[in-house]
């Protein structure tokens, strides 16, 4: 329903949603715990199964609602002790935060109380939802999927997130406006714990704009009148795998044998008739962690930051209400965000990187040694505290101008470098090699002394290969002296090429098949060099092994689709619903900075799975002028209009206008719903 601009221009006597036409709550609180129950309604009416089912396996329980497939979750969320410990992070919430997250989740179950018919039967056996639910989800979020997943455990190979993200920092000596500048831009797989719900909390002394993950009740990348901050995943290193001696049923540590400390817990797995089936899961822990690996004879225990950080939600709360730096780096000091670098903008023309994250103090090694398996044995690899606030690297104004990061070790986060390695311990971040969508994002904004916000926005969605400006050259020319007819009319192509991954974009789908037949390891004649961070490697190491794989490449692009030249965009697609558009961008390792992440389809093409998922772009002007986008949309329950109707913007790479005062949401009211 729409109601006439006239009635809602004063401001509320009661906390109200309006929903503009993108379906994004503006919310409007008379209070702090009217804003947290209405966004807890919100997120509902957006996301409603979602959230239920993340909620679901946050508990442990997801076997026993859902079936066998959820298993591993729950054995996961169990082990790492995540329901047990939510009891006491419950506790330690200080008394007006627990009100809020009390409110919170009261929106919650009072939507689907109001509106059972529009949730999947399938989902509702989790509710009512307690306050604590709110806490294991961000356990399992923060802690038990972005600092470690069981991936990374099983693979123990590297200490891999399954995110990235790139962050810009634009200081007023750098900006054609004269104003500061900031842009946010994760990149995360596109569904289940990782979508982004895009939304404005406004409440007294506080009136905040951003995207928070599905289920996290407050925003984490937000802005507000007079500052914002994004976040990237860094190259931090919160948990460690150490191998166990085992002895008379116990392990050495210390000279002496220790008995496991062992809990036992009795999972129930739904069965295809409805029946459950129960069994026992006994998990033993070592002073260092739980076991979480008992293969080949070695026995690995985890430790993992973060387990007593429970005020994670209050910073972020915190942040979005700071007016200063001042303000904004008091939320930060208290470091209960375990990981994530921190990229900040204000009004006053201030930009600061940090390197944040709860990093464990450790007496030896480098950080190569810390990715590997650790012997456990001894307290002198058995880290207990973390780094202060004032230890990890930083930097506040750098002469530069600007701030970028694209998942990159703190050292290259600008040019000339305004952090040193040499000042930090070895385990702190590794020492490189910085990757190619880092070099391009660092290159775009140092080639450019006055950025205008129209031009960050253009950069923002920049296609261009960094990786084909370095050996496209060379491989052309090699490719052209073979005698092979299908070598020299590949290299034709190649020469033809924009080198982008722009959907009109021809000889992209030919150079991104011969990357995947390549090992960019080997590649490089020049290899990276930490003294030309920005522009090594380079160069080609076998020219010939290079060009007979650009021919194997050929065969099959051509082989599968007809043609050599055949654009972009016809074998990348953006799909969603009835929605089948032609995709931009690509795979950050081929130093493209607007990245998408494609799975094949089946029939020769690949959609688009992962990657840019929330935009902001944001100049501290006054007013503030700020454009968006939500790639996939801002809801997920089936027959909402907004499931995808952002994708055509994305596809065009455009934004959207983001609207914040009243009038201007007024202007685009879709919904308005008063508590």
């Amino acid at each position: 329903m729409v109601v006439s601009s006239q009635s809602i221009n004063s401001a509320p006597k009661n906390t109200e949603i309006l929903w503009d036409t993108y379906g994004i709550p503006h919310i409007y609180g008379n209070n702090t715990q009217g804003a947290f129950q209405a966004f807890g309604w919100a997120q509902m009416q957006s996301h409603g199964n979602l959230l239920l089912r993340l909620y679901g396996q946050a508990r442990g329980r997801a076997a026993e609602y859902w079936g066998e497939e959820y298993l591993d979750s729950d054995k996961w969320v169990l082990t790492m002790g995540v329901p047990q410990r939510t009891r006491t992070w419950y506790q330690a919430q200080s008394p007006a935060f627990r009100s809020y997250l009390n409110a919170f989740v009261a929106g919650i179950n009072a939507y689907a109380k109001k509106h059972p018919d529009l949730i999947d039967d399938e989902v509702e056996v989790v509710l009512p939802i307690r306050p604590e639910d709110v806490l294991s989800h961000l356990q399992r979020l923060l802690l038990f999927t972005f600092v470690v997943n069981q991936e990374s455990v099983a693979d123990m190979s590297q200490h891999q997130s399954p995110a990235a993200s790139n962050g810009w920092a634009i200081a007023p000596k750098r900006s054609a406006s004269g104003k500061a500048m900031l842009l946010a831009n994760p990149h995360l797989p596109w569904g289940d714990l990782f979508l982004w719900y895009e939304a404005q909390m406004t409440a007294p002394g506080i009136d905040a704009y951003g995207a928070t993950l599905v289920g996290i009740p407050v925003l984490a990348i937000a802005f507000n009148d007079r500052l914002g901050w994004t976040h990237t995943v860094n190259t931090h290193d919160g948990w460690d795998a150490y191998k166990l001696q085992l002895q008379n049923n116990g392990y050495l540590f210390d000279g002496k044998v220790r008995p496991f400390e062992t809990t036992s817990f009795l999972l129930k797995i739904k069965q295809k008739n409805g029946s459950l089936r129960e069994q026992i899961l006994t998990v033993k822990s070592s002073v260092h962690g739980p076991v979480v690996s008992q293969k080949d004879g070695q026995v690995l225990a985890l430790r993992v930051v973060g387990q007593n950080s429970s005020g994670v939600l209050e910073q972020w709360w915190d942040m979005a209400k700071a007016n200063n730096l001042t303000q904004f780096q008091k939320a930060l000091q208290r470091l209960q965000l375990p990981m994530f670098t921190v990229m900040y903008a204000d009004r006053e023309g201030h930009i600061m990187h940090l390197f944040n994250g709860l990093v464990p103090m450790r007496n030896q090694g480098d950080f190569a040694y810390w990715q590997g398996i650790i012997p456990g044995e001894t307290s002198k690899t058995l880290w207990t505290k973390n780094h202060p606030y004032q230890d990890l690297p930083k930097v506040i104004d750098p002469a530069s101008g600007w701030l970028q990061n694209a998942n990159d070790p703190p050292w290259t986060i600008t040019s000339p470098p305004a952090i040193k390695a040499e000042d930090y311990p070895l385990y702190m971040a590794p020492r490189g090699p910085v990757y190619f969508r880092a070099q391009s994002s660092a290159r775009m904004l140092a080639e450019d002394d006055s950025i205008s916000f129209e031009e960050m926005v253009a950069y923002k969605h920049s296609t261009r290969m960094e990786l084909a400006e370095r050996i496209l050259d060379e491989l052309i020319g090699t490719a052209k002296q073979q005698e092979d007819e299908l070598t020299r009319r590949a290299a034709e192509v190649l020469v033809a090429w924009d080198r982008k991954a722009d959907a009109d974009s021809r000889g992209a789908v030919l150079f991104s098949f011969w990357v995947d037949n390549i090992d960019l390891d080997t590649l490089f004649k020049i290899p990276w060099n930490e003294k030309s961070p920005f522009t090594t490697p380079d160069g080609l190491a076998d020219p010939q092994s290079a060009v007979k794989a650009l021919a194997d490449a050929a065969a099959t692009v051509e082989k599968a689709y007809k043609k050599l030249d055949v654009a972009w965009g016809e074998i990348f697609r953006l799909r969603s619903g009835k929605l089948d558009l032609p995709a931009n961008g690509g795979d950050g390792d081929r130093g493209i900075f607007r990245v998408v992440n494609f799975a094949p389809t089946g029939d020769e093409r690949f959609q688009a799975v992962g990657g840019d998922s929330y935009v902001a772009a944001v100049e501290f002007s006054q007013p503030v002028k700020a454009m968006a986008l939500t790639s996939y949309g801002n809801s997920s329950q089936p027959n909402s209009p907004h499931v995808s109707d952002q994708l055509p913007l994305f596809a065009r790479q455009q934004l959207r206008p983001v609207w914040r005062t009243r009038k201007e949401i007024v202007a685009h009211l879709e919904e308005r719903k008063v508590f």
